[in-house]
């Protein structure tokens, strides 16, 4: 469990939008909003940067957890996931100043429970096509996450790991909701 654990958090630390950046002549940490995701090197770099940053990092998420469901159980492929998007978020080798961990978390939430990951995906696709605010369809599904996998009566564990997914996810984009709520 602890190597499962600890692999999930080096994959997560993998600097995708860094090198997707450098291979463009860019620095996503130091250009645009600062953050190495992939919105920040779609406005940079444009729709396929962004792309391929954003289906790496979901893989980030998906492949522990796919692999951990394949050796293990459910409890070790949770703390993975969670491991995984602390990875992104907080990793050690950029001083803990990663991304905001949507894709990691989406994709190991896909991983986890396909149904309320697709359920999520299709809420953030819906939004960020109304509303144009990516962060607005982020902060979404991290609420929504949680409480479609409640209602579908997953485990009580189950949804207090997912909302412990979704805090992390707000916590990363208090700047964010300080700027929605100014709008």
């Amino acid at each position: 469990m602890v190597v499962l654990v600890v692999v999930a958090y080096v994959i997560g630390m993998f600097p995708t939008a860094q090198i997707v950046g450098r291979r463009l002549g860019l620095d996503p940490t130091q250009q645009g909003s600062g953050n190495p995701g992939a919105s920040n090197v779609y406005r940079l770099g444009g729709r396929r940067a962004g792309v391929i940053v954003g289906v790496v990092d979901m893989l980030k998420g998906a492949v522990p957890v796919g692999i951990t469901l394949l050796i293990a159980d459910r409890p070790e492929a949770h703390a993975v996931w969670v491991a995984a998007v602390v990875g992104h978020v907080w990793p050690a080798t950029r001083g803990l100043r990663g991304g905001k961990g949507v894709a990691t978390a989406g994709g190991g939430g896909l991983v986890i429970n396909p149904l309320v990951g697709l359920a999520c995906a299709g809420l953030f696709l819906v939004t960020v096509k109304a509303a144009r605010i990516a962060a607005l369809g982020s902060l979404g599904i991290a609420f929504a996450f949680p409480v479609i996998a409640a209602l579908t009566g997953e485990p009580g564990w189950e949804v207090a790991v997912s909302a412990g997914v979704a805090a992390i996810l707000v916590v990363r984009h208090q700047s964010n909701i300080r700027t929605l709520l100014r709008s």
